[in-house]
């Protein structure tokens, strides 16, 4: 396409011009005809890591099969972005059902996936509309949506919700507290820790990684700490009443346990931190073309309002608002903006400096196991 559209271009006539942008549309259509087809013919997607109240992923993927007609094969929906990391590489050689061909991962693990040559370049249709801030410039990664951390609360348990960091400490939540994932190798979890850290007072990301693992490390020995990946079962069951993870998450929950019990989603008063995901295509995806087929899906107005319905803030979501493609009843639903105004969206240098902080030194400074 781009060679014939150079040869075009280089005549100078206004006639030649606007074939050339004729042939330009038509080259684009064509091209996402023969995606689809190419797609189909491989007849399979495999993902990872996409649990089905995660971020609206149940009926994004419902979507994408409806649409298309192409399988998906869904590995470990409880993995962590580090567990997507390592499948890529433990499946190099390998074809077959094991082998994912897509990731979604948290920010800082993006770059790091470049830099060892495990994702491959594409860009979707509408990347014009993806903020430069969350996407490479070569097309390597690229933003999908983002949240806050938050307590989400059994209040049929936790009559008195914590309002802030400092209040999990409190002997109230004896055995109480969880995180939504292992600090070791889980995104949502390494963010966790860290934005304990700012809640602090720390900037210095080296330095907030040190205070958010001296805090979990007071929860624990406050016996407040549940070393057990919180999830809505849990949560709903009364073994981590209170579960630190993304407001996407929470309210997700919030809506599929419907009363049974209450659950609260508290944005706490400090140390608000957002946290962008990514997604990417492996550079040995054995099914390439769906893989490009899923993120045109995943980037498309459906698939990112999918996001929004599953309380995801969609990377397109300004462009969405201004273009009044978001209902306003979709729009009702979400928190107060107020509560987000103190958020904080960690550079990819000020994640990585953290995350190799909690993750490197969880286990000597906590000392738990969280699985």
């Amino acid at each position: 396409m781009l060679t014939q559209t150079r040869r075009l271009l280089s005549f100078t006539t206004a006639l030649v011009l606007a074939t050339s942008a004729a042939a330009t549309a038509q080259t684009q259509a064509q091209s996402m005809d023969e995606l689809i087809a190419a797609a189909k013919k491989e007849g399979q997607l495999t993902t990872i890591a996409l649990p089905h109240s995660w971020c609206g992923y149940g009926d994004i993927i419902a979507g994408f099969k409806a649409k298309y007609g192409i399988e998906v094969n869904e590995l470990n929906p409880d993995a962590g972005s580090g567990d997507e990391i390592e499948a890529i590489k433990a499946n190099k050689g390998n074809s077959g059902p094991q082998a994912p061909d897509v990731i979604d991962v948290g920010l800082s693990f993006g770059p790091s996936a470049k830099k060892d040559s495990l994702i491959q370049p594409y860009k979707v249709s509408t990347w014009d509309s993806i903020p430069d801030s969350a996407k490479d410039a070569e097309g390597f990664w690229y933003g999908d949506y983002y949240g806050v951390l938050s307590f989400i609360v059994n209040t049929d348990i936790v009559k008195d919700v914590p309002k802030d960091w400092a209040d999990l400490k409190k002997s109230d939540y004896a055995n109480s507290v969880a995180l939504a994932g292992d600090p070791r190798v889980s995104s949502q979890a390494v963010q966790a820790v860290y934005a304990a850290g700012l809640a602090a007072g720390e900037t210095d990301p080296v330095k907030a990684g040190e205070a958010g693992l001296k805090f979990f490390s007071e929860v624990n020995k406050a016996g407040n700490f549940v070393p057990v990946i919180g999830k809505s079962a849990s949560m709903a069951q009364g073994s981590t009443p209170i579960i630190i993870a993304w407001d996407y998450n929470g309210l997700s929950w919030r809506d599929s346990l419907n009363g049974n019990p209450p659950v609260e989603v508290v944005v706490p008063q400090s140390g608000v931190v957002a946290g962008v995901y990514v997604q990417a295509i492996s550079a040995y995806a054995p099914h390439p073309n769906a893989a490009k087929l899923w993120m045109e899906y995943l980037y498309s107005d459906e698939g990112q309002i999918g996001y929004l319905k599953g309380y995801c803030h969609p990377i397109r979501f300004n462009d969405l608002v201004k273009n009044g493609k978001v209902p306003q009843e979709m729009l009702d639903k979400l928190p107060p903006a107020a509560a987000y105004e103190a958020a904080k969206f960690p550079t990819l240098e000020e994640q990585d400096a953290g995350k190799t902080e909690i993750t490197t030194k969880w286990d000597s400074v906590v000392g738990t196991n969280v699985q």
